[in-house]
């Protein structure tokens, strides 16, 4: 991380900065969050705060661990299946229906919001 921001804790402002964690109460549209359960940049404890404070909120909010993968995914069937929730997401969100049958993805506050 000293390469990509600087030391800690000289830098601790820029940490904070760039840290979505700490601007939740700004996000204001839907969200899908995927995590490697073994990430070292983003800890699990962190992503499923987001999760939890997104839902709190009552948008529309997914989330996705996969087992055995870190801050970028290396696996191709985990790969896959990111791009494909990402696209269902999406799908769902803006109303359209894709051309391939996708595996569904769980959208909480989706279907509360349509009635």
């Amino acid at each position: 991380m000293d390469s990509l921001l600087g030391p800690y804790p000289e830098y601790k402002e820029t940490y904070f900065e760039r840290s979505p964690i700490n601007f939740t109460k700004n996000i204001a549209c839907p969200l899908i969050l995927f995590q490697g359960d073994e990430d070292k940049i983003v800890p699990f404890s962190q992503s499923q705060l987001m999760f939890e404070e997104v839902r709190a909120k009552g948008l529309p909010v997914a989330y996705l661990l996969f087992k055995g993968e870190q801050h970028g995914f290396r696996k191709a069937e985990n790969i896959k299946r990111s791009l494909d929730a990402e696209l269902y997401f999406y799908s769902q969100i803006f109303g359209f229906i894709t051309a391939d049958k996708i595996e569904p993805v769980e959208i909480e506050n989706f279907y509360d919001r349509q009635g």
